[in-house]
């Protein structure tokens, strides 16, 4: 299973993103909402590998201790593949791009097998609303309250998670 680094978003961009997530289940369509996990929430993976070493939060304390700061979650995004995915890309501000890379290459010593989807240059920053959505869910998707609109944020915390155990686990 794939391991991560993610960031986490304040509460009001959380619950916006959830109201999301119920808004696309109510109508039918592939959600977020529907991953039955305690540890499902809606956040920006910067990161993902194959696996993940523990070691690695101690050497990513120095960006929780930069926390809070501003984002902004923009325009809704596909990702292609057999069945798509529907996200909303976080706006990538320097500071975000410069943060992206810098953990990037801190995670190349505790990571196997880094996915490429994830170094810098071919990164894109965003919150995923539903996975394995067919183009005429995409459609109907975007008529659903809330999922075009600009939505400030603040990005709050920093969680790796173990997807072989199946658990997150906060940093700092």
């Amino acid at each position: 299973m794939a391991h991560s680094i993610e960031l986490l978003l304040d509460e009001r961009a959380d619950t916006a993103i959830r109201q999301v997530w119920q808004a696309l289940a109510d109508a039918g369509l592939p959600s977020q909402v529907k991953v039955a996990s305690h540890t499902n929430r809606p956040h920006i993976t910067l990161v993902a590998a194959e696996r993940i070493d523990p070691g690695i939060d101690e050497e990513l304390e120095w960006l929780v201790a930069e926390l809070p700061w501003p984002a902004v979650l923009g325009a809704p995004l596909v990702f292609g593949g057999g069945r798509l995915t529907l996200a909303r890309l976080v706006i990538p501000s320097d500071k975000l791009l410069d943060t992206h890379e810098l953990v990037y290459d801190e995670c190349r010593p505790y990571a196997r097998n880094l996915f490429a989807h994830c170094a810098p240059g071919r990164w894109t920053p965003h919150v995923t609303l539903g996975r394995r959505l067919t183009p005429a869910h995409v459609a109907e998707a975007l008529t659903v309250g809330g999922i075009t609109a600009d939505l400030a944020a603040g990005i709050v915390g920093l969680r790796r998670w173990d997807g072989d155990a199946k658990r997150d686990f906060l940093i700092g």
